[in-house]
C-alpha cells in the first residue's frame, strides 16, 4: 500500500457493552476509527463483529457507552440519523431488490440525497426531474469505478454473487458516505473476486477518501489491506493496533490466528 496521511479520530468507541436479556454480546468494548483509515474488525464467529457494527449504525442501541461521531456523543441513534450524518453500511447477507435493475438498485441509496417532493416526483415534475438525472449521473459513475457497466440494465437476481456484492458496495457509496462500514464483503467469494473486491475497497479509500470499517475472516487480505485491527473473542476485546502487531499478539494467536504463520 502507498504511503497515505491518516487524521484525527472521527468515529470513537467508549465502553460499549450490549445484551439480550441474560445473553452479554459485548463488554466494555472501547477503540476509535480515524479519519482515511481502513480500521479492520476480526475475531472468530460469534465474536460479536456484526453487533458492534449494529451499534454503530443504530440497529442496536447499547446497554452501556457512547458512540462519538465527528464531535457528537449518543448513547444511540437511530439508523436514518446515522445515514444523516455520513455512515454507510453493507451486509454479510444480500438484501438488494433482486427484480430491480443494477442502476435501479444503486440509485436507491440516493434517497436520502432527493429534495422534490412526492407529488413533484410521481408527476415527474421539473425540479424532480432535473434532481434524478443529476442522481443518475452520479451512479453512472459509480457504475463506472465498479466496472459493471454491462450489467446496467440487467436484474440484479441475474448477476453472479461477486458482482452482487459489487452491487451492494455501489448502493451504499451512492450514499457518499464519510464513513462505510463493510460487514464480510468478501464472504462466499472465490480467489479473484475477493482480489477485485480489494482493488475497489482500497480505491474507494483513496480515490474517494472514505474511512473504511471492515470486517473480514480472510486473515490475508485483513493484514494486507488494513491500517489497524481491533479482535474480539467472545464479546470482549483482546487485541488492537496494527497488523503487524496483532498477528504476534499471543491472545490473539491462541483465539483465532492459530500457530500458523
Amino acid at each position: 500500500m502507498s504511503e497515505k496521511k491518516i487524521g484525527d479520530v472521527v468515529l470513537d468507541i467508549k465502553n460499549i457493552s450490549l445484551r439480550f436479556g441474560g445473553v452479554k454480546a459485548l463488554t466494555d468494548i472501547s477503540f476509535n476509527v480515524k479519519e482515511h483509515e481502513i480500521r479492520s474488525i476480526i475475531g472468530p464467529n460469534g465474536a460479536g463483529k456484526s453487533s458492534m457494527l449494529n451499534c454503530i449504525n443504530g440497529v442496536y442501541a447499547p446497554s452501556e457507552g457512547s458512540i462519538t461521531f465527528r464531535g457528537q456523543t449518543f448513547a444511540h441513534m437511530n439508523s436514518r440519523q446515522v445515514a444523516e450524518m455520513g455512515v454507510a453500511r453493507t451486509f454479510q447477507n444480500l438484501a438488494l431488490f433482486k427484480g430491480m435493475s443494477v442502476i435501479d438498485n444503486i440509485m436507491t441509496g440516493r434517497n436520502l440525497k432527493m429534495k422534490s417532493n412526492i407529488l413533484q416526483q410521481a408527476f415527474y415534475l421539473g425540479p424532480a426531474k432535473r434532481e434524478e438525472l443529476a442522481h443518475r449521473e452520479f451512479v453512472e459513475h459509480i457504475i463506472d469505478f465498479l466496472e459493471i457497466q454491462a450489467f446496467r440494465k440487467t436484474p440484479v437476481g441475474q448477476l453472479p454473487y461477486g458482482l452482487q456484492k459489487r452491487v451492494d458496495l455501489g448502493r451504499a457509496l451512492a450514499m457518499e458516505p464519510q464513513v462505510l462500514l463493510l460487514d464480510e464483503p468478501m464472504a462466499g467469494m472465490n480467489v479473484e473476486e475477493k482480489q477485485d473486491m480489494c482493488r475497489f475497497i482500497l480505491d474507494v479509500n483513496d480515490e474517494f477518501g472514505t474511512t473504511i470499517v471492515l470486517i473480514e475472516h480472510d486473515m490475508g487480505v485483513v493484514m494486507d489491506i488494513s491500517d489497524r485491527v481491533v479482535v474480539l473473542d467472545y464479546g470482549k476485546k483482546i487485541g488492537d493496533g496494527p497488523p503487524d502487531e496483532v498477528r504476534n499478539n499471543e491472545d490473539v494467536i491462541r483465539a483465532y490466528l492459530g500457530n500458523s504463520d
